[in-house]
């Protein structure tokens, strides 16, 4: 499952487009190494409105 959820970041990290909020929460709560892409993602698109805190993900929009 890691590649397909790997490739969708990676779409994300080019395109812009938020993934969404679940996508991202899967991705940090199944696989440690793709913890350290959402957090790449969220630094690099604060517009997202999502953030990091105290190792769990957090929507400023809901």
């Amino acid at each position: 499952m890691r590649p397909v959820r790997r490739e969708k970041l990676n779409r994300a990290a080019n395109s812009g487009q938020n993934p969404g909020f679940d996508f991202l929460q899967e991705c940090w709560s199944d696989d440690p190494a793709l913890q350290i892409v959402v957090k790449k993602l969220l630094v690099k698109y604060p517009q997202w409105g999502i953030a990091c805190m105290d190792g769990l993900l957090a929507d400023w929009n809901r």
